[in-house]
């Protein structure tokens, strides 16, 4: 499955790359923990294996999350992840420019998992890149204003992943971010699981629903 998921994300370069001047950007949404980002990246490598470096680039949602400052003047800080604890304007005001901008570079924040905070310019989109890979849980959302990204996406594919599977993944997230298995937990049930059944009412809004093969009951992707 990861093959023809490559190969059609191939075929969407190509052609933003037969139209100078032009991109196209390829959404990837779904639940907590169902290997976004993993994906997001695995799309990347195979189209500048093909393509040349830089013909596609990388743009995480998460790295829209508000600070923990903000999320403490918010009092948002235990909900984190959740739709209202993003900068969602900016990041719908990044992929317009990404889609506009096709003459200099455009530098995309990230999100530090060590350090639990967004991070400024860790990605960069070249002039040449012709292919935009973004992942995030909410891209499908109907709310505002989310639902003014679908008009600006290629395509939108729906990464799924049974719950267990997912639920394991965020909990070792945790883990590996320094909380205890305890506090894993209950992070888990607390915030991930209801953002999750958030977005699950927004599966029927994408292109086209996928089960990468590249993403094993192990995988740890951040997204």
């Amino acid at each position: 499955m990861s093959d023809s998921l490559a190969a059609e994300a191939l075929r969407i370069a190509r052609e933003a790359a037969a139209r100078p001047g032009r991109r196209a950007v390829l959404g990837l949404t779904g639940a907590p923990g169902a290997g976004k980002s993993t994906l997001a990246r695995h799309l990347v490598a195979r189209v500048n294996d093909h393509l040349g470096a830089g013909s596609a680039g990388y743009l995480p949602m998460d790295g829209f999350h508000l600070s923990n400052a903000q999320l403490d003047r918010l009092g948002r800080r235990d909900r984190k992840g959740a739709p209202d604890t993003f900068d969602a304007h900016g990041y719908v005001a990044l992929v317009r420019r990404l889609l506009a901008e096709a003459d200099h570079p455009v530098y995309v924040p990230d999100y530090d998992r060590r350090l639990h905070e967004p991070v400024a310019a860790r990605h960069v989109v070249d002039p040449h890149t012709v292919l935009v890979v973004t992942e995030g849980n909410y891209l499908a959302s109907d709310d505002e204003p989310w639902r003014r990204l679908r008009g600006l996406f290629a395509q939108l594919w729906y990464v799924e992943a049974d719950d267990r599977v997912r639920e394991e993944r965020l909990r070792l997230r945790q883990l590996s971010g320094g909380a205890s298995d305890e506090a894993a937990r209950e992070w888990v049930e607390r915030s991930d699981r209801p953002n999750g059944e958030l977005v699950k009412r927004f599966r029927d809004n994408c292109t086209r629903v996928v089960h990468p093969a590249v993403l094993g009951p192990g995988a740890l992707g951040p997204s």
